[in-house]
């Protein structure tokens, strides 16, 4: 059986529910790396399953890299406006519009590809994935500019 202090570490880490950090601990007998693989690997199915679902809200984020002669715009949607509003939501599209200005892609298909800049372990794609799950919403790329000087 899991502790209270595993779940709320585990929840803590990974921002997944209570509830599925408890049933994850549970399934992999107290094995804090099981469960987080069992995490991802839920992650991904629901993920799977949410892509089909209509987006109609998001938002649109730029970001100028320090020398001012390099920046993006990013165009992310989501299901609702509450999900757009928050910070996770928000933190997501600042980490894609930051993606966009390190490397360059030719297209959103291009773009999810690429090994997420701050973990070669994951593609941007699994990143995207890893935000459906913990919002409980499909997220979509829409379309994304790279300015450079």
């Amino acid at each position: 059986m899991a502790t209270i202090n595993q779940i709320k570490e585990l929840r803590e880490v990974t921002g997944i529910s209570i509830s599925e950090c408890k049933k994850a601990l549970e399934q992999a007998r107290g094995d804090m790396e099981k469960a987080k693989t069992l995490l991802k690997e839920w992650g991904r199915e629901v993920a799977e399953k949410k892509q089909a679902r209509q987006v109609g809200e998001g938002l649109i984020v730029s970001y100028v890299h320090g020398n001012g002669k390099i920046g993006s715009l990013v165009a992310v949607k989501c299901e609702t406006d509450f999900v757009a509003r928050s910070e996770d939501f928000k933190n997501l599209c600042h980490e894609l519009a930051l993606q966009v200005v390190s490397l360059e892609a030719e297209s959103v298909e291009d773009l999810l590809a690429q090994q997420y800049i701050r973990d070669s372990s994951k593609t941007v794609k699994d990143l995207i994935g890893e935000y459906i799950a913990k919002l409980g919403e499909n997220v979509v790329v829409e379309k994304f500019t790279r300015f450079q000087i």
